[in-house]
């Protein structure tokens, strides 16, 4: 894929994804989203699952493995539109995606660049620190335009 075509596609999911940023501060219920708007609404347990056409005991057991964060996404789906809501699911990144590949290149490129340079010490021509940070910036500028898959090795 080439430079501009990644840089496109990762300023689109960022744009994305900042839309959700918000919720990063946000926490879920201690007791889980299922149960909290269910009793919001005044619904018991019993009524719940009638309207899902299940028995109690196994709403019960859904609302406690959503609390426990052990349901899955298809069930969590299910039991969210029986409740006239709906399941907004998104990984939030912690830092912008561009950021990390800007970071990842440059980690990898700092490697290179001082191992060569350790080298070079050892044989007395060791380069300026001016010398090793354009150096530095130039290899993580190459990684850029090259396949982000192997900033990943």
């Amino acid at each position: 894929m080439s430079f501009e075509l990644n840089n496109l596609r990762l300023e689109q999911i960022q744009t994305t994804v900042n839309a959700y940023a918000v919720l990063r501060t946000k926490r879920t219920p201690p007791r889980g989203w299922l149960k909290e708007v269910r009793e919001a609404l005044g619904r018991t347990e019993r009524q719940q699952a009638e309207r899902l056409n299940i028995a109690s005991s196994t709403l019960h057991k859904s609302e406690q493995s959503e609390a426990d964060e052990r349901i899955s996404l298809g069930q969590l789906r299910k039991l969210a539109d029986a409740l006239d809501c709906e399941l907004v699911y998104a990984l939030i990144p912690r830092m912008p995606l561009p950021q990390v590949v800007q970071e990842q290149a440059e980690k990898l490129a700092k490697a290179e660049v001082f191992g060569v340079a350790h080298t070079m010490a050892l044989e007395d021509q060791k380069p300026t620190d001016e010398r090793i940070q354009k150096q530095v910036t130039r290899r993580a500028e190459e990684l850029l335009r090259g396949k982000w898959s192997d900033l990943w090795r």
